[in-house]
Order: C-alpha cells, then structure tokens, then sequence
C-alpha cells in the first residue's frame, strides 16, 4: 500500500527506508525538502520514493484513501501538522501520528480529524535509530476498522509479532507512554548498578561485565547490549559524558496518571526526580551511564564533560523536520 511520511528525522526517515525496502510506494515530505530528495535518491529504496516538496502536494501524489504518518515532534509542531493536513486531505483518508504525543491530545485530535471526515490511529513507536535495521514495536490506538487497513504498512514497519492493536484513540500512546515510564526505570538501575561497581574497590571491567551479563542471565536486555557497546566505546570511566539526563515528557505523564489511579510507582517516579537532579548537581556516574544509554537506542545528544546542559527537557536535538526517538 501507499504510505506518505510527513517529518523525516531519524524516526520518520527510517520508518519511510523500512517501508520502501519492504515494498511499499512512499510519499515523502520535509520541511527542509532536499531531505527528501536526498532519500529518494537512495538506491536501496527501490525507486519507490516520491517526493512532496510542499505538504499540499501529499493528495496529489497519491490515490485515495490516503494514509499520512506523520513524524514530527510532539506537541504544537504536532498540532500544527495536523491543522494543515486537515486542510488537505480527503473524506476517508487517515492521519497516523507516530510521535510521542500525550494520550489525551491523541483522543481529543482523534475526535477533532474525524469531525472533518477523517480517520486516526495513534502510533506509539519503539526503536529508536535502530527501527531501520531490526524494526519498530508500534502500539497501535484508533478504530478497529482504519487499524485493519493500515495493518500492511505497519506490519513492514515492526519485526515479527513487533505490533499491537491497543485499543480506541489514545491507546496506542497510553501504551507507549507507559513502556518509556518502564524504560526510565530500568535504565536508572541500570545506571545504579554500574556506579557501584565503578565505585568499589576491585579494578572491574565495565564492558566485560555488561557483555556477560548478557549470556544467560536474569537481567540480559537489549539495554545492558547498549550498555557493553557505550563502555566499549567510551571506557569504562565514560569521561568523556556529562552525567545530565533529559527527559521527554513520557516518564511525568506515567507519574501522573499513575497518582490520577492511585497507583503506587516508587520505582518510576523516583528515576523521573533522578532525572531532574541530574540537571541541577554535579554529574555522577549513574548520570553518565544514563546519558550513554540514551545516545545508543536514540541517537539522543550527550552533553561532553564540562559542557553545560541548558534546558531542563531534551536538548536541542529535534527540530520540526523530524521527532527525537524514545
């Protein structure tokens, strides 16, 4: 099927190379458009990337019904796609938004397309700059029915048994938000475990142990892989990265919603407050290994030793050509 990608940074280019490669006509837009052009030219992608210089041209491009994904960054960038697509697109054509919105801003967007004629899925997406090569897991929210439609496109998209009709509008980024609340956690002890080591009083091999803890053991993941690769890369004293954490709205919004059920997550939200502290104090070694981890799975900026953080959310590495990974 024909899929059009609005917003080509490194989730929405590697989502528009994923779905050229595994045979899918594709419709490309940029702000920058060179971007586009430059993506279409690649020969990997089979031809079969065309290319919108201006979003307007997304109808022309492309028969009815349509099906936009949109990769920009969460928030008003996400607002004001939409806006203009609304503007564009038919009766019948769906808009798939597959940043890292808020749940509540999917079902109230979801309500607002839909008044206009138009269909919605909402697409949590994991995978970070690796999605190209082995996939992305994309949490699917919206009508059973668009979903059914949209399911070719997206089961390219993920590796095998990597994706999930969740539910009505908002489910699918209820779920994602939840996963990167989960993720926040399991990086922090993480982080914890490595600083100890470095803290202690043998001479450890950093990079060692990560590789073997993930041969057989209990906590071997795809993280601690990350983890053995930044060591290996960076030395096991990581001194080359500012311990300065940022944060992408995700981990707040599972707080959140879990204090709105009552539910206790001590473990979530004290990696969250972790997160803060790192932009406030001095770098520790959990900070580092945090900051490392985030640069591996999403390509995220690492602030280099004696450098200042800034800002007290995600660096400056996303602009409206495309969405920070998770």
């Amino acid at each position: 099927m024909q899929i059009a990608v609005a917003g080509l940074g490194r989730m929405g280019a590697g989502m528009a190379r994923r779905l050229a490669r595994g045979g899918h006509p594709v419709v490309a837009w940029n702000r920058h458009a060179e971007v586009a052009h430059e993506l279409a030219d690649e020969p990997e992608n089979g031809g079969r990337v065309a290319v919108a210089d201006a979003l307007d041209q997304l109808s022309g491009e492309m028969p009815g019904p349509r099906s936009v994904i949109i990769s920009v960054p969460s928030g008003d960038a996400t607002e004001q796609m939409i806006h203009q697509l609304m503007g564009i697109l038919e009766p019948g054509d769906v808009i798939v938004d597959s940043g890292n919105s808020n749940f509540n801003d999917s079902k109230r967007r979801a309500a607002m397309v839909e008044e206009r004629g138009l269909e919605w899925l909402d697409m949590g997406v994991s995978g970070g700059i690796w999605g190209l090569r082995v996939g992305f897991c994309a949490m699917l929210g919206g009508k059973r029915e668009v979903f059914d439609r949209f399911e070719p496109a997206v089961r390219t998209l993920a590796p095998e048994a990597g994706y999930l009709y969740c539910g009505p509008a908002g489910a699918g980024h209820y779920v994602k938000m939840v996963h990167n609340g989960i993720e926040y956690g399991v990086m922090q002890a993480i982080g914890e475990g490595f600083d100890i080591m470095h803290a202690s009083d043998f001479e450890l091999d950093l990079a060692a142990i990560a590789e073997l803890w993930n041969h057989g053991s209990v906590i071997r993941s795809w993280l601690m892989e990350l983890a053995a690769d930044a060591f290996k890369r960076e030395g096991s004293d990581l001194e080359q990265i500012k311990g300065w954490v940022a944060d992408s709205g995700e981990g707040r919004w599972t707080v959140l919603d879990a204090i709105d059920h009552n539910v206790p997550a001590p473990v979530i939200t004290l990696s969250l407050m972790q997160r803060f502290r790192s932009r406030r104090e001095p770098d520790s070694f959990t900070d580092r290994v945090l900051a490392a981890l985030r640069n591996e799975f999403g390509g995220h900026a690492i602030v280099g030793a004696g450098g200042d953080g800034g800002a007290a959310a995600e660096p400056a590495t996303t602009t409206t050509a495309g969405r920070s990974a998770d």
